[in-house]
């Protein structure tokens, strides 16, 4: 059980169902969402009794969506002492959306959850990472809408997101005008002189174990915090299987996801885990929260 802040890694979990993911979009349209048989609760079941198990405290990024239509999910998650933080509405790539529509969504979803759990929304967290330098507009949004920090920028080049030279560490970011915010960076390693992804979901399932345990413990080898994130999608191999969708994005999506529970749990016993709230009052970056999951 973590006692102090410091030294903890930051523990996320992005609050989404199989049919949200922009790699099985050209199957699965919006408008069919509500058709879906929806999975969220079971899946986020699982995940809060591993941690009440293992003691932690973790970060659920949520998207609107899914509090709208089930916000018991969210109050099991704040009553469990966990920290909700927002993922968005509607899961589109920010880049792909003008920019009065994404600032409705994002003002939308942070107050639903509000709502729902009587306390204030600090974090965000966007679709598929898509803060890019083509949409790094969207922050200013962000701090519009009260927002005290981002997770949303991964420093790694990818053909659907990532800034590549952008720092690899929390920091409080000054390039918005708005005001400033923290960004606490989608964490990667460079080994053999290439940035890395390491921080998890697709990449936890595709490398081995032990060679992300290796990357991650190098993260804190060196004096910093990594984070990691799964989707509750990801500890569920009975998904429907959704067809006809290209082969790398069949291979991202269903590559070993029936090794990902145990994968996770023995990751949770190998490293020190909190939420990202809490990661980010350790090192001095956000200020202790007024209030915590009043539900």
């Amino acid at each position: 059980v973590v006692t102090s802040y410091v030294g903890a890694n930051a523990l996320t979990i992005d609050v989404e169902d199989y049919f949200h993911v922009a790699a099985l979009k050209s199957q699965i349209p919006v408008e069919s969402w509500d058709t879906r048989e929806c999975r969220v609760e079971r899946n986020v079941d699982v995940l809060l009794q591993m941690f009440e198990d293992q003691g932690v405290t973790a970060t659920f990024f949520t998207l609107g969506w899914i509090a709208e239509r089930y916000p018991r999910v969210i109050e099991r998650i704040a009553k469990q002492g966990h920290e909700v933080a927002s993922h968005g509405y509607s899961h589109q790539l920010i880049y792909n959306q003008e920019q009065d529509v994404f600032r409705e969504e994002t003002f939308k979803s942070k107050a639903i959850l509000e709502d729902i759990i009587q306390a204030p929304i600090r974090g965000y967290r966007a679709a598929s990472y898509s803060i890019t330098e083509r949409s790094i507009w969207a922050i200013d949004t962000l701090v519009e809408a009260g927002f005290e920090y981002d997770s949303s920028i991964f420093p790694v080049r990818h053909d659907l997101y990532g800034i590549p030279d952008f720092p690899k560490q929390p920091h409080v970011y000054k390039g918005s005008k708005k005001g400033d915010i923290v960004e606490f960076p989608i964490s990667s390693v460079n080994m053999f002189g290439y940035q890395l992804p390491i921080a998890g979901g697709g990449y936890f399932r595709l490398f081995p174990y032990w060679f992300t345990k290796y990357g991650l413990s190098k993260i804190n080898k060196d004096g910093d915090a990594f984070m990691f994130y799964l989707h509750p999608w990801e500890v569920d191999p009975g998904q429907p299987r959704v067809k006809n969708v290209g082969w790398k994005s069949t291979f991202r999506h269903y590559n070993n996801l029936a090794k990902c529970q145990a994968r996770l749990a023995q990751l949770l016993k190998d490293f020190e885990f909190t939420s990202m709230e809490n990661v980010l009052i350790g090192r001095g970056l956000l200020a202790k929260s007024p209030q915590k999951g009043q539900v």
